[in-house]
């Protein structure tokens, strides 16, 4: 990501995307996605719900987000 500023806009998105309702008002006031989720999403990519996602995959995933606003007409577009 480091390498790759053009994906922070998109991380950002996605991020919020991915964040339950109401975020802002549990401590930390970060927006993190479901950690149920997140396991379930480790589970399904790499068979293995405790496996750290690796960064290629990440900077794949963010580059396919990207590449679908880009297709979405903005008023489709959730999340944002």
């Amino acid at each position: 990501m480091v390498r790759r500023p053009s994906l922070w806009p998109t991380a950002l998105r996605q991020a919020l995307r991915l964040a339950p309702s109401g975020w802002w008002r549990r401590w930390p006031p970060l927006p993190r996605p479901d950690p149920t989720y997140l396991r379930f999403r480790m589970e399904t990519a790499y068979g293995d719900a405790d496996h750290d996602p690796e960064p290629a995959d990440v900077v794949a995933y963010l580059d396919w987000c990207r590449q679908g606003d880009r297709n979405c007409p903005p008023d489709q577009r959730r999340g944002e």
